[in-house]
């Protein structure tokens, strides 16, 4: 079993910069695969960012490519979303999971998810 519980969210103008957070608790930590997912209004929940197949490699969105940034201190049991030149269609509920294997863009691959935490970018 593996917990998360996101954080860093917050109200950002368009250009500014967050830095997600996931905590992981639960002793499969460190043999989980990680990736970020977010929800915005009315659509549905979509790949942010994943460390691929053995966790040694990491996948982008096209939408966040050379943007954001995942990455994790195994020694913290927290994984990070460094999300820079922010833009409005951006803003979503963003979502850290696990998963132990399969694809790591598709979210029916993942067992174990977040709360959220709310990403508001304005113009």
């Amino acid at each position: 079993q593996v917990q998360l519980v996101e954080s860093g969210g917050g109200l950002v103008q368009a250009g500014g910069s967050l830095r997600l957070s996931c905590a992981a608790s639960g002793r499969t930590f460190s043999a989980s695969i990680m990736g970020w997912f977010r929800q915005a209004p009315g659509k549905e929940r979509e790949f942010v960012a994943a460390f691929t197949f053995g966790g040694r490699r990491t996948g982008y969105a096209d939408s966040v490519k050379g943007r954001f940034t995942i990455s994790r201190d195994n020694a913290k049991n927290t994984v990070y979303l460094q999300m820079n030149s922010l833009k409005p269609e951006d803003t979503a509920v963003y979502f850290c999971a696990a998963r132990s294997s399969g694809d790591y863009y598709a979210s029916g691959n993942y067992a174990y998810w977040g709360q959220g935490t709310q990403v508001t970018v304005s113009s």
